[in-house]
């Protein structure tokens, strides 16, 4: 056995292993022991995988998965209490991720600087010690490749939110070895390709999967395509974009209702490539969207057994929809209460007359059930990564046009015309994925990754937020203060010194 180590927060290991209560040690125990007798079998190996995609319970149950982009961005905002506006006011320092100084944190960028690295911490000991392992070598080589899967998915929300971070990729032997520098950006998305390529070389099954919520080839790929228009290369996002609609495996419902319903999320993996998966048998995975998104008090038949009021759409949002387009559904500005009376806008929330409803998280069942699951890579998300690449490479062209149409028909709207320009092609390739992925933790990137937030975030006000000030420093969140004390290494991101 070897010893426990005293971790510090940075690179957080904790629960990476099996703990062993039984051993008496005088250090104070931040991190779990490992035994020299764990990955041994299959059923270790399994066990150690399972680990890995726990870590996104932290994103996605808190759920900073979605909440610390979707309270920045110019479609969604929150109630504005117990400090959630600060994300919407952009008035977070240094100290605002921090445990002592809020009380959200698990909506902050602290929770997704923890929930990330440790993630990162159990991916480095399955691809550390399970080729040791005696089992079936392809299903071997499989819990590999979704260890590397995950492993480069976490890098990327780290990187997306905070800009250079530290690239783990051995597992924490030693203290010295759990505190590390950052690396610039590119440095990252270098290994971030490099676990991808090994993803997706390591014969993962395709869709359906065995067991759901798992990654399969054509995830990793959508994935790789993602983390590709991120980096600005826009060959590669291409390319593995054609990779996955050439599977054909994949593929829009019919109908966009159908992809958020709680009762439907077997048939929505048909477009959901990946996903948080919601499991709510106690301890399961579950997520607090359902009840922050309904109305406050009595939630009537639609939304759910209890909400409270929390998040909502900007009525601007609302407006910028073709009335005809069928993703407007899912947002409402009345509900149906309990009597079956209908409750106007005016009346739907205590701080304005003005707030929209977003219907994409509903469970009216049961207080513990039918959760729907959060997407996290979705099919219309590969058609658009697709089109934006293909006119960054090579202008509006056909192929271009022909992407993002597949997208556009689905939500009942008559197809984009030919004659754009370069410059005006992107600028509605990023309208509609605004329409299609609001609320899923995705429009505060796309405005930071093409540096429009400065522009943007301004203009989406109301009367509870009239004044926004976004400034350049916004597009990273701060590295959380508590890693910064805990790890020397570590520097502050120049703009938040």
């Amino acid at each position: 056995m070897r010893k426990a180590l005293k971790i510090s927060a940075t690179l957080s290991i904790l629960g990476a292993s099996l703990l062993l209560p039984s051993c008496e040690l005088n250090e104070t125990i931040y991190s779990s022991i490992y035994t020299e007798d764990f990955y041994k079998t299959a059923a270790d190996a399994e066990k150690g995988l399972v680990a890995v995609y726990g870590a996104l319970g932290g994103l996605g149950g808190a759920p900073a998965l979605t909440l610390v982009a979707d309270f920045s961005d110019d479609q969604t905002y929150p109630r504005g209490v117990v400090g959630r506006n600060t994300l919407t006011m952009f008035t977070y320092d240094v100290n605002y991720t921090t445990q002592k100084s809020n009380s959200r944190v698990n909506e902050s960028p602290q929770q997704i600087w923890q929930s990330c690295y440790s993630g990162i911490e159990k991916a480095n000991w399955v691809i550390a010690k399970v080729p040791g392992a005696t089992m079936d070598e392809p299903r071997k080589k499989q819990v590999l490749g979704e260890a590397y899967f995950l492993r480069a998915f976490y890098h990327w929300f780290l990187t997306k939110n905070f800009g250079d971070v530290p690239v783990k990729i051995t597992p924490s032997y030693t203290e010295a070895e759990a505190l590390t520098a950052k690396s610039p950006k590119a440095e990252v998305y270098k290994q971030i390709y490099l676990d991808l390529d090994q993803a997706t070389s390591a014969g993962l099954p395709s869709f359906p999967v065995v067991v759901k919520g798992r990654a399969s080839n054509e995830a990793a790929l959508a994935l790789y395509a993602k983390v590709a228009l991120y980096n600005e290369d826009y060959a590669t996002a291409l390319a593995k974009a054609k990779l996955v609609i050439a599977s054909n495996k994949h593929a829009l419902l019919p109908n966009v209702w159908d992809v958020y319903r709680y009762d439907n999320e077997d048939a929505a993996r048909l477009e959901n490539i990946f996903a948080y998966e919601v499991d709510p048998v106690s301890p399961g995975l579950s997520h607090q969207l359902v009840g922050l998104c309904g109305p406050p008090g009595s939630a009537g038949p639609e939304y759910a057994r209890t909400s409270f009021g929390s998040m909502f759409a900007y009525q601007s949002f609302f407006n910028s929809f073709d009335p005809k387009d069928k993703r407007r559904t899912l947002l409402d500005t009345n509900y149906i209460d309990k009597a079956g009376k209908v409750v106007p806008q005016k009346s739907i929330t205590p701080i304005t007359t003005e707030g929209v409803l977003i219907k994409k998280y509903q469970d009216p069942v049961s207080t513990i059930g039918l959760i729907p699951n959060i997407p996290i890579l979705r099919m219309p998300d590969v058609y658009l990564i697709a089109a934006e690449a293909e006119a960054r490479s090579n202008g509006a062209t056909a192929a271009a046009y022909e992407f993002i149409n597949v997208v556009r028909l689905r939500a009942g709207l008559p197809v984009l015309k030919a004659g754009l320009t370069k410059d005006a092609f992107i600028e509605a390739v990023l309208q509609e994925r605004a329409w299609e992925f609001f609320a899923e933790g995705d429009r505060w990137y796309d405005l930071t990754r093409t540096g429009k937030f400065l522009t943007v975030i301004p203009k989406a006000v109301n009367s509870v937020y009239p004044v926004r000030n976004v400034t350049a420093k916004n597009r990273y969140f701060p590295i959380p203060q508590d890693e910064i004390n805990a790890n020397a290494k570590i520097e502050q991101n120049p703009d938040w010194k």
